[in-house]
């Protein structure tokens, strides 16, 4: 039990928890915009093996990252083709997409590479490490040597590029014309467009958007966290972003926190897994791993009659004749 380090599990959700912060501020966007965003998954899962394929082959990380951009971006024009063009159901859309990345991008990988649905290990296609000047320095420092060299320190650029987002997030929704007319279109397209604000084109880029912050959440998986894709790796990650959307109502920071205390659980699961608790033994590793979910579920129940979604969220718009 001594080896549970409040220290390593701060260090821990510091780096896990940018997945759900890039896909929960990606579908704060769509969602935001009146489009239900249920495919998060499976734009994580195309940016994930888009930037490992990409990144093996060029030994380059950020043509990776390009890539899957690319890649999701396509994603989100095809949903929001779907969804705002012919008026399909977007909980349907949502749930096809993520069955079709999860097999598309386990084909493509056995095709590609031909071991059993993964793609090889990254060595030098991985992003470098971002090391604050004078870590070493202080290193042997109480509190100061981990706290400059560890939890601030100490990452690659992607983990300091998803902090950053969240007061960028905040600002472009709440003080932007952009973020005004992606509000109205959220809450009364018809007002909206009765004001001369294109509806349709609000919600393309709302939704362009969420899959540009997508191909961040799926490269820092597949080439920051792991090394490489696996079917699957997304793992729920999606799904807990948008736990952690309703969870923050719809607000860049609430949902940064939700993506933070996410973050924590799983990081507690990770350091908790093998360890014998006094007087309960050693948990089964299973158990261990329900934890984050378990607390999602916990967390909806307790949160989504308190939380107030954009009134027009999920409700095609036609246009007034």
């Amino acid at each position: 039990m001594d080896d549970l380090q409040l220290s390593s599990i701060l260090v821990a959700m510091v780096r896990s928890a940018p997945v759900l912060i890039f896909a929960a501020l990606g579908g704060l966007f769509a969602e935001r915009a009146g489009v239900v965003d249920l495919c998060l998954e499976g734009k994580i899962l195309v940016a994930a093996f888009t930037a490992a394929a990409v990144a093996h082959v060029t030994q380059n990380p950020w043509l990776g990252l390009l890539a899957a951009i690319f890649a999701t971006c396509l994603v989100a024009l095809l949903h929001a083709y779907v969804c705002i063009n012919q008026q399909g159901n977007q909980l349907i859309s949502g749930m096809a997409i993520n069955i079709t990345a999860s097999g598309l991008t386990f084909v493509l990988a056995q095709f590609f590479f031909q071991l059993g649905g993964r793609t090889p290990n990254l060595d030098a296609g991985r992003f470098a490490v971002l090391n604050f000047p004078g870590a070493a320095s202080v290193a042997d420092l109480p509190l100061v040597g981990w706290l400059y060299g560890h939890l601030l320190g100490g990452h690659t650029a992607l983990v300091y590029l998803a902090f950053l987002l969240i007061p960028l997030v905040h600002w472009i929704i709440q003080h932007t014309r952009f973020g005004l007319r992606l509000r109205a279109v959220g809450e009364n397209p018809h007002a909206a467009d009765t004001a001369g604000v294109s509806v349709h084109g609000v919600r393309y880029a709302a939704l362009l958007c969420g899959g540009l912050l997508c191909a961040f959440s799926g490269t820092y998986l597949a080439i920051v966290q792991s090394g490489f894709f696996l079917r699957d790796m997304s793992a729920g990650n999606g799904f807990l972003a948008l736990a952690a959307l309703v969870f923050g109502s719809w607000r860049p920071v609430h949902t940064a926190l939700g993506c933070l205390m996410f973050g924590f659980f799983n990081a507690l699961q990770m350091q908790a897994e093998g360890l014998v608790f006094p007087w309960i033994g050693k948990v089964p590793g299973s158990l261990i791993q329900m934890i984050p979910y378990v607390f999602t579920v916990v967390i909806l129940a307790g949160l989504m009659a308190r939380s107030v979604a954009p009134k027009a969220i999920g409700v095609p718009f036609v246009k007034s004749r």
